[in-house]
């Protein structure tokens, strides 16, 4: 899902944030484990740096604006803080790009994901994969597993909920587009219609302004929302996963792209050697455990 104006660094937030149509980022509808891998590649068309991409030589890379913490920090994409700057360019490197060689480019949340031809190699912008994603674009295998959660103001009525039924009666909202807000409709199917708001900081100003009771982001996000964003707020809670498959992030590419399985490649090379795991404890640490919520 994402958030609002940035603040503290990633570290802090460690937190986990993922959101149009499908669906965030956070995110995003039941998400798929892992992704099509739309093309064949072989040595040739993974060679290191000389991929079929958008500019010769160069790698452009998209993501929504602003960059949310704490997947990107100080809104500024290309510095290489945050999670998924660091990801992205961890992913760069291992195609045979170097950071001089990275282009940034700003594409609207749901638009990434959203049908017709990509301005864009790969998008980063924590967007669940789903089934119904797919229909409209390629993925990489996820390069994080990720939770939704229910924040909400101290003291409230909805910071007391415990279970999904304690939820049911209350005004919630998320970003549209997302798994977060799916989760609302899906998961809690709240007795009042849930509210759908274009970013993620808007759904922050709901919060604060008692317009809606609770809001769902990812995790990670919940985490930087309640620690620098929203102090008087609490993570009143996360979901477990819906049908026993881990709801992932993944790097969205263009329908049938040639790049997809060397992208897919590079995110698994990642994942064995242990750079992700390490880029998450890094950046994502602060992130702790909270209440499930059943």
């Amino acid at each position: 899902m994402h958030l609002a104006p940035r603040v503290p660094s990633r570290a802090i937030a460690a937190v986990t944030i993922a959101l149009l149509a499908t669906a965030v980022g956070c995110a995003p509808q039941p998400e798929d484990k892992a992704s099509d891998k739309a093309s064949t590649s072989t040595g040739t068309t993974c060679a290191k740096g000389k991929l079929a991409t958008q500019t010769s030589g160069k790698l452009t890379i998209a993501t929504d604006e602003p960059a949310y913490e704490p997947w990107f920090e100080d809104d500024k994409p290309a510095n290489g803080k945050g999670f998924e700057s660091a990801v992205a360019y961890a992913v760069a490197k291992q195609l045979g790009y170097d950071k001089s060689a990275v282009v940034w480019q700003s594409v609207p949340f749901n638009k990434a994901f959203a049908p017709g031809v990509k301005t864009f190699d790969f998008d980063i912008n924590q967007v669940s994969i789903s089934t119904e994603r797919k229909k409209a674009v390629d993925f990489s295998s996820g390069y994080y597993d990720v939770r939704q959660a229910v924040i909400a103001l101290k003291g409230s009525k909805a910071a007391k909920a415990t279970t999904i039924a304690g939820l049911k009666g209350l005004k919630l909202g998320a970003q549209v587009g997302t798994t977060s807000l799916n989760y609302i409709s899906d998961v809690v199917k709240p007795t009042q219609q849930e509210a759908a708001f274009s970013k993620n900081d808007q759904a922050v100003s709901a919060l604060k302004n008692g317009q809606v009771d609770a809001i769902v982001v990812d995790l990670p996000t919940a985490f930087y929302i309640t620690s620098a964003e929203v102090t008087n707020a609490k993570i009143v809670g996360q979901f477990e996963n819906q049908g026993g498959t881990p709801e992932q992030f993944g790097l969205v590419l263009d329908k049938g792209s040639d790049l997809t399985s060397c992208v897919t490649s590079a995110v698994d090379a990642l994942r064995k050697d242990g750079t992700l795991a390490a880029l998450e404890k890094q950046w994502l640490s602060d992130a702790v455990d909270a209440p499930v919520l059943k």
